[in-house]
């Protein structure tokens, strides 16, 4: 089992604690030396009130966030959980991942999915209604731009002729993508264009607001990989995608962990299921609290489940 660590860089009321290059550096070490695969950051360039009201969050751009982890780090891989494509022109986000990849000499995971704000995709000049269409569209154009041929392409906001863009990421033919949405849409995504699926926990009650079929348990996200399995089946894709998944009751608002044994018990179910990597946010009041506990879940849980 891999594991994917949340970069606590929410906590944008604390920058000194939390969002400096100094506290990114640090932890980004502590994950690294813990035995973690990758850190992650989510992407929220301009959220609404009422969504802060409901328990969400701020967050950093992820791509300086994630550049300066690479700075710190040799082997970390840099996770965006997840970028929102619809929120900016493709050629645009093709060159800020393949610079993060250039950078970071090939450790980029893009991380991404269709957005569910309303009010942010309004802040931003983006089509909410149209996002699952130019989600597809901005995938398909940057693998191409990533080809390494001039791109011809027209799409619903933008107009490609011979467009180049260089350097390539050096990953071949690109860095993983992994898809993340519960939905059919997700998975059909994931089947046609991507290389991963990051389902996510989601209960019942949150459905409306986060735009996803729930996931209460892993008997649930079983059944999800079973039609994972179909689609890939269906599509006669040779490979059934990979699987991420957050552990359910490990996200980034929890105030504590439960205890080694039922980590580790939680990353066997989850492993006979086919999860290959989870995304696991730690808690910590303070960014030495946080670091301490990184080091525990590498001692305790990553040593004995990697």
């Amino acid at each position: 089992m891999k594991f994917s660590m949340g970069l606590p860089t929410h906590h944008v009321d604390q920058v000194d604690e939390w969002c400096s290059a100094a506290a990114i550096a640090e932890m980004s070490a502590a994950a690294e030396t813990a035995g973690a695969d990758a850190v992650f950051v989510t992407d929220h360039p301009a959220p609404d009130t009422t969504f802060m009201r409901k328990g969400g969050h701020h967050a950093l751009d992820p791509f300086v966030t994630l550049t300066v982890a690479a700075t710190a780090t040799t082997t970390l891989r840099l996770h965006t959980n997840l970028v929102i494509m619809a929120y900016r022109n493709p050629f645009i986000t093709a060159k800020a991942l393949a610079t993060l990849d250039v950078v970071s000499n090939g450790r980029t995971i893009i991380g991404t999915g269709a957005g569910y704000l309303t009010a942010e995709f309004a802040a931003v000049g983006a089509d909410f209604d149209k996002r699952n269409a130019v989600t597809d569209e901005s995938i398909l154009a940057i693998k191409a731009l990533w080809s390494g041929e001039p791109v011809t392409m027209e799409g619903r906001h933008f107009s490609a002729a011979e467009t180049v863009s260089l350097p390539l990421p050096v990953q071949q033919p690109h860095p993983p993508i992994w898809i993340g949405g519960n939905s059919d849409r997700a998975i059909r995504r994931t089947v046609e264009l991507a290389d991963g699926w990051n389902p996510m926990p989601s209960p019942a009650r949150a459905s409306k607001l986060l735009r996803t079929p729930p996931i209460e348990s892993v008997d649930d996200l079983a059944r999800r990989i079973g039609d994972l399995r179909a689609a890939s089946e269906k599509a006669g894709r040779g490979e059934v995608p990979e699987v991420i998944f957050t552990p359910i009751g490990v996200d980034m608002f929890r105030g504590e962990l439960p205890s080694a044994q039922a980590f580790v018990d939680d990353m066997g179910a989850l492993a006979a299921i086919g999860v290959s990597t989870v995304t696991v946010n730690l808690p910590g009041a303070t960014r030495a609290e946080w670091i301490d506990n990184m080091a525990w879940l590498g001692a305790e849980v990553i040593a004995k489940v990697s």
